[in-house]
Formats: C-alpha cells, structure tokens, sequence
C-alpha cells in the first residue's frame, strides 16, 4: 500500500495536536510570496536559513518532494527542538537540521541549487558574511529567494511615538528610535546593493504589504507577538527611568487616534528578493 493512503491519525492525541499549528502568522504572508516564487524542479539540494520552528522548511521539503535534500539552519535551540517534532510528525524524510549560524554553515561549496530565507538573513548578526556564506554554498545559476518587511514597517506607531517624544523634550531620543529602526530593517536600496555585492543579480524584486489591526492602542500593546517581537526594541529608545511615562503617552495617543478613525492599524510593507548565482 502506497504510504500516502496511510491515514490513521490520531487526532486527540497530545503529539498531533503540539505539532498541528504550522507556523506563525507573522510568517504567513511572507512565506506564502515566497513558495510561490520557487522554480520547482525535482531532485533539489534546497537550504533554508532561519527557518524558526519549521516553516517554511517543513513544507518545501513535501513540496519538492523525497527526490531531493533540504538543509534547515537556525541557531534557536528550542524552536529547532519543535520543528525536529513536526518533522518527525510529517513523516518528513529529506530533511537535515544544522543547529547554528548562517554566518558558519558546514555545507560544500557549490553544493546548493536553492536558498530561501524567509524573514531570517535580515535578522542575522552579520547581513554580509551571511551573504558571503550564501554564496559559497550556492551553484552558479541557482535560485535566492528571500522575504524581508521593510524600515517603513509599523510607520503609524513609529509616528506617533516620535510625536510624544518631541512633546515630552525627549529629541535626544529620536536618533536612537531611528538607530533602533536601521539596525533591524535596513533600507532596501542598501541591502539591494549588499547582496551583488556577493555575486548575486536580481532577476525581481515583488512589493507587497498587510496589516495588523486592533480595536485601540492598549489591545496591541498588550499583543502577544508585538511584546515578544518589538518591545524590547521599543523600549531601547527611551531611557529607563522614563519607559512608563512615555508609553503610557504613548498608550494614550493611540486610543485618541482610535478613537478618531475606528481602530487602529499597523500596516507591515515588505517584499520579496528573487535573485540567481552569476
């Protein structure tokens, strides 16, 4: 019997149910773009960076199927711990994990028809030895494809914590809260150049955005993912000893300027990079 028409799963049991979810939202609308964006062909030797708690690796290794090898990097031990589940779960046999940094991937030269990284080589340490790494992995022609939200990302909170700042005599911080910007979101212009610097030409370059709403200010403060994701950062703008009297203003003028428009909405601008190995 085919191995495809095995369908007894237990769907109460507690190990479906942990691995069920695939991925985050936050990943979804990047990763969409880009496994619609891959030139499929069979037998592929397929590297993923950053790829978290499995997506989008999980589902490019059943996409192009047993035929070919996909590598996984990522250095978040316990993510990487969850997605070794989910492989397992899937039945997922084409699949190899490296546990690091895609600064350091123990890979051959030459040894890769196609890298995707999904919202990930933005996030590395050190954007140009990862470029460089990617090179040295990746066969003349083969496909890079790479997700990444843009530094106008979250513009409508970005503008009004710049407005309570100047109101509170806070301009000193306006250069960390740009600081703070650049340092996670590069220009694309910039990247852009980065990456053929590396030998790569891009063939494409797709825009697309989505957005995040909520009913005020005080719901999306208090958002899972946006704690998570962005309030270190955000917090790293305003010195210690004043965080609780900026974002409360902060709070504040969000909910006036739900208020006012019904909601409020961030909106997450972000593209996606096709490019090949000269």
């Amino acid at each position: 019997m085919p191995e495809y028409l095995k369908t007894d799963y237990s769907y109460n049991s507690a190990e479906f149910v942990e691995t069920f979810d695939e991925l985050p939202l936050w990943a979804a609308p990047f990763g969409l773009k880009l496994l619609d964006s891959i030139s499929y062909r069979k037998g592929f030797t397929a590297l993923d960076i950053g790829f978290g708690a499995g997506f989008p690796l999980t589902e490019i290794a059943m996409r192009l199927g047993r035929e070919s090898k996909i590598y996984g990097v990522d250095p978040w031990d316990a993510a990487v711990d969850r997605a070794e589940k989910k492989i397992k779960r899937y039945g997922i046999q084409n699949v190899e994990i490296i546990r690091g940094k895609a600064e350091e991937i123990p890979l051959a030269d030459n040894s890769i028809d196609l890298i995707v990284s999904n919202n990930g080589l933005n996030n590395v340490e050190d954007a140009s030895q990862a470029l460089s790494e990617c090179s040295r992995l990746i066969k003349s022609g083969g496909q890079f494809v790479q997700t990444m939200n843009l530094n106008s990302s979250m513009d409508e909170f970005y503008s009004i914590m710049k407005t309570v700042l100047i109101d509170m005599n806070l301009d000193i911080c306006l250069a960390a809260m740009q600081r703070q910007i650049y340092d996670k979101r590069k220009p694309l212009e910039e990247y852009s150049v980065l990456i053929k610097s590396h030998g790569f030409d891009i063939e494409k370059i797709l825009h697309d955005s989505f957005d995040y709403k909520f009913v005020d200010g005080t719901t999306m403060l208090h958002h899972h993912f946006f704690r998570m994701a962005f309030m270190d950062g955000w917090k790293s703008i305003v010195p210690t000893e004043q965080q609780v009297e900026v974002f409360q203003n902060i709070e504040n003028r969000l909910n006036e300027f739900s208020e006012e428009n019904g909601c409020f909405k961030l909106t997450i601008p972000f593209v996606l990079i096709d490019a090949r190995k000269t």
